[in-house]
C-alpha cells in the first residue's frame, strides 16, 4: 500500500500541464530504488520466480519514464546519460540500441556520445562492423576531431588482434574453416593503416601523431605500423620539440645494447646510466637543431624527472644531479631559459648546497626578468636564507625596477625581514614608507601589518595614536578595525567608550555589506559591563534602513536566534 500510494503521488505529478524534470527524476530514483530493493530482498530469502510480473514491469515503466524525460528535455545530455547507465546496469541491450540511435540523431555535434556508442558496440555487443558504421557516420559530422581518429584507429587495431586469436585457436584446434577464412591485410592491421593515412591528411597536429603511435604500441603486431608513424612524425615534425623530447624518451626503452644474461645490482646501474645517456645524445642533437624555449625546456624537465627518481645507488644520483645542473648552465648560456626554469634551477642549487651559485643565478634572473615580483621575491628570499649584507641593498633595487603595482609581496617580505633584524625605528619608517609606495589596495594590507606590530613591540597607546592616524587614509579592510577592537577588548580597563567609536568607524564603511558586524556590536552592548542594552534597538534599526536588500532576511533571522539565546 505504501508504494502504490508514492508512486501514484508521483504519477500525479507527472501528468501536470506544467511538467518539471524534478518530477521525472524523482519517479525514475524511486522506480530504481525500489528495484534494488526487490533485488536485496530475492537473495535475501532466496526467492526468484515472478521477475515478468514484477521487475519486468517496473523496468518497462523506467524506460517510458526517461523516453518521455528525454522526449521533452532533448537538449539535457546528463539525462541521456543517465537512461544509458540504466540500460546497461539492467542488461537492457535491445533498449540501449535504441536510445543511441535517439541520442545521436539528436546530439550528433558531440564526439564523445559516438566514441561511447562504438565502443559499447564494440566491446558489450562484440560487433566490430557496427562500431566501424558509428565511427564513419561521426566523422562525416566532425572530419577532423583528433579523438574520434584515435578510438577508430584503436577500434580497428581491436578488431585485428581479436581475429588473430580467433585464427591461432582454431589452427590450434585444427579445425576446418571450409571456405572461411582470414585476410592477411586485416591481420596485419591494414584497416588500421588506412585510418591512420586518411586522418594525417586532415590532422596536422604532432600531438595526434605521438597520441596514434602510443595507441599502436599496445599491441604487439604493429611494428611496420609504428615505423611508419615514426618517420612520418620526423619527416613532417623535425623541428618541433615534442617530437624529440619523443624520440630522446623511447631511447630508454630501447634497453641496453649490450644485455648480460646475469643482471646484478651494478649492471643494472649501469644499464640506466648508459640508457640516459643516449637519451642526453638526442636532446644534445636537438637543442643544436631546435635552439627554443621550449626545446630547452624539454630537456630540463627530463633531467629533473630522472633526478627526482628513487635510486640507492649514490653515484647515478650524483651522475643525474650533475648532468641537470649542466644542463641548466648551457641553457642559461643560450638566454633560452625561461622565469619558472630559473626558479627550479635555484630551488635544485639550494638543496644541493651550492649556496654561491644560488646567489649567483638569482642574481642574473633578477637581471633578465627585472619587472617580475616573483623573480625578486626568489631573490631575496635566497639572500635572507643565507644571511647576506646586502638584502637591503636589493630590497631596495626591487623596489626600483617593479612597478608600483603588484609589489606586495616584496613589501611584506621586507618588513617581515626587517622585524627580525632592524631596530623598531627602521622598521617603523619603513611601514610609513610601504604605505606610500603601494598602491591604495594593497596598502590595507600594510595597514593591518603595521597596527600589529605596532601593539606587539609599542604597546597600547602608540598603537590607538597609530589607529586614529590611519583611519584618515582610505581604502580599509573589515579585519583592520576587527584587529583594534580585539586589542581594545585585551586591555584590562576596556572601555565600551572606545569600542562604540571603532564599531561605527567599521560600520560607516561596511554597514551595508556585513550583517555579523552589526550583530557583534549588538553582542557587545548586551554583554560588556559598561553597555546599554537600551542602545539595542537603535542599532537595529539602523541596521534595517542600511543594509542591502538582500542581506535583511538574514539579518533578521540571525538577530532572532541571538534574542533567543541560540547565537
Amino acid at each position: 500500500r505504501a508504494v502504490l500510494r508514492k508512486a501514484t503521488a508521483l504519477e500525479y505529478k507527472i501528468q501536470r500541464r506544467a511538467l518539471r524534470k524534478e518530477d521525472f527524476i524523482n519517479y525514475i530514483q524511486y522506480e530504481v530504488n525500489l528495484l534494488e530493493l526487490i533485488k536485496k530482498r530475492r537473495a535475501r530469502i532466496g526467492y526468484s520466480f515472478k521477475k515478468d510480473e514484477i521487475e519486468h514491469s517496473i523496468l518497462h515503466r523506467v524506460h517510458s519514464l526517461f523516453n518521455r524525460a528525454t522526449g521533452k528535455w532533448k537538449d539535457d545530455v546528463q539525462l541521456w546519460l543517465s537512461h544509458v547507465a540504466f540500460c546497461k546496469q539492467w542488461n537492457a541491450k535491445h533498449q540501449l540500441s535504441k536510445v543511441f540511435s535517439t541520442m545521436l540523431a539528436i546530439h550528433s555535434n558531440k564526439p564523445a556520445l559516438w566514441i561511447m556508442a562504438a565502443k559499447w558496440e564494440m566491446e558489450t555487443r562484440l560487433s566490430s562492423e557496427s562500431a566501424r558504421h558509428l565511427f564513419l557516420r561521426a566523422l562525416r559530422f566532425h572530419p577532423e576531431c583528433p579523438k574520434l581518429y584515435q578510438e577508430y584507429f584503436r577500434m580497428e587495431l581491436m578488431h585485428a588482434e581479436k581475429q588473430r586469436k580467433e585464427k591461432k585457436e582454431f589452427e590450434q584446434a585444427k579445425m576446418d574453416l571450409g571456405e572461411f577464412n582470414y585476410s592477411e591485410e586485416i591481420l596485419n592491421g591494414e584497416m588500421a593503416r588506412i585510418v591512420y593515412r586518411d586522418a594525417s591528411q586532415k590532422i596536422k597536429g604532432v600531438e595526434f601523431q605521438l597520441a596514434v603511435l602510443s595507441i599502436a604500441k599496445l599491441f604487439d603486431f604493429t611494428q611496420d605500423l609504428q615505423k611508419e608513424i615514426l618517420e612520418n612524425l620526423q619527416a613532417r615534425h623535425a623541428e618541433d620539440p615534442l617530437t624529440w623530447d619523443y624520440l630522446a624518451r623511447r631511447e630508454l626503452e630501447l634497453g641496453s645494447l649490450q644485455p648480460s644474461e646475469h643482471s646484478t645490482k651494478q649492471s643494472k646501474v649501469s644499464d640506466m646510466a648508459q640508457r640516459e645517456e643516449r637519451c642526453c645524445a638526442v636532446f644534445d642533437e636537438a637543442v643544436r637543431a631546435v635552439p627554443t624555449e621550449d626545446m630547452w625546456k624539454c630537456y630540463i624537465t627530463f633531467c629533473l624527472e630522472r633526478y627526482n627518481r628513487k635510486t640507492n645507488s649514490g653515484e647515478l644520483k650524483q651522475k643525474r644531479l650533475e648532468r641537470t645542473l649542466s644542463v641548466f648552465s648551457k641553457a642559461h648560456e643560450s638566454s633560452l631559459l625561461s622565469e619558472a626554469l630559473y626558479k627550479q634551477w635555484l630551488q635544485l642549487l639550494l638543496d644541493s648546497n651550492l649556496s654561491e651559485k644560488a646567489v649567483e643565478v638569482a642574481e642574473t634572473a633578477s637581471r633578465n626578468f627585472s619587472q617580475s615580483v616573483e623573480t625578486w621575491q626568489m631573490r631575496l628570499q635566497v639572500l635572507i636564507q643565507l644571511k647576506r649584507d646586502d638584502v637591503t641593498q636589493c630590497f631596495e633595487e626591487a623596489i626600483k625596477h617593479v612597478k608600483s603595482k603588484g609589489t606586495l609581496p616584496l613589501w611584506t617580505l621586507w618588513v617581515e625581514w626587517s622585524e627580525g633584524t632592524n631596530s623598531k625605528e627602521d622598521t617603523e619608517a619603513l611601514y610609513q614608507r610601504s604605505l606610500h609606495a603601494t598602491m591604495p589596495a594593497e596598502s590595507v594590507t600594510m595597514k593591518e601589518m603595521y597596527l600589529d606590530w605596532t601593539y606587539r613591540n609599542c604597546g597600547y597607546k602608540k598603537v590607538k595614536r597609530l589607529f586614529t592616524s590611519l583611519c584618515e587614509n582610505r581604502p580599509f579592510s573589515l579585519d583592520f578595525f576587527r584587529k583594534m577592537i580585539q586589542i581594545e577588548k585585551e586591555q584590562e580597563s576596556c572601555k565600551m567608550l572606545y569600542l562604540r567609536e571603532y564599531y561605527e568607524r567599521a560600520l560607516r564603511e561596511f554597514g551595508s555589506t556585513n550583517t555579523d558586524l552589526w550583530l557583534d556590536y549588538i553582542k557587545e552592548e548586551l554583554t560588556h559591563p559598561q553597555g546599554k542594552p537600551e542602545n539595542c534597538g537603535s542599532i537595529h534599526w539602523r541596521a534595517m534602513k542600511m543594509l542591502q536588500a538582500d542581506l535583511v532576511e538574514d539579518f533578521v533571522s540571525k538577530y532572532t536566534l541571538l534574542q533567543t539565546g541560540h547565537l
